[in-house]
């Protein structure tokens, strides 16, 4: 499961564990689609994380930096693998950012890939409205 956004706004939702995926229509509030993915397609992100050794990640948040921005990206993780869970978050709000929040992001994206070429996704409304 992943919960992602900008900043405190994390309403956008890919969770496995429900078969669900909620999308922030900003204006509109969320909009939930039942979403299942296929074995192959969690097949191929097991190996992701398994590339990334996504259960061995302990410090993804960077907090080096004078720098701050707004609006953030924002992800939370809940991963489960082999029955052991595991929690990360990470955000870009100090400008830089972890190789292994770079990774997480880059998986984020690519599960995002997934989901957005299901029927039930592309029934979605559309956003309306930005954040700044």
């Amino acid at each position: 499961m992943v919960r992602f956004g900008y900043g405190e706004v994390t309403k956008n939702e890919i969770n496995s564990y429900e078969d669900q995926v909620v999308k922030d229509l900003i204006n509109k509030g969320t909009a939930t689609a039942d979403i299942t993915l296929t074995t192959e397609e969690m097949r191929s992100i097991y190996k992701k994380m398994y590339e990334m050794n996504v259960m061995g990640m302990e410090d993804v948040v960077f907090a080096g930096s004078n720098c701050s921005k707004i609006p953030y990206n924002e992800d939370n993780w809940k991963i489960t693998i082999d029955g052991e869970m595991k929690s990360l978050t990470w955000s870009d709000q100090h400008c830089d950012v972890t190789s292994e929040a770079d990774q997480l992001l880059k998986l984020r994206k690519f599960i995002q890939q997934i989901v957005e070429t299901k029927e039930a996704y592309k029934e979605l409304p559309e956003a309306e409205g930005g954040y700044e």
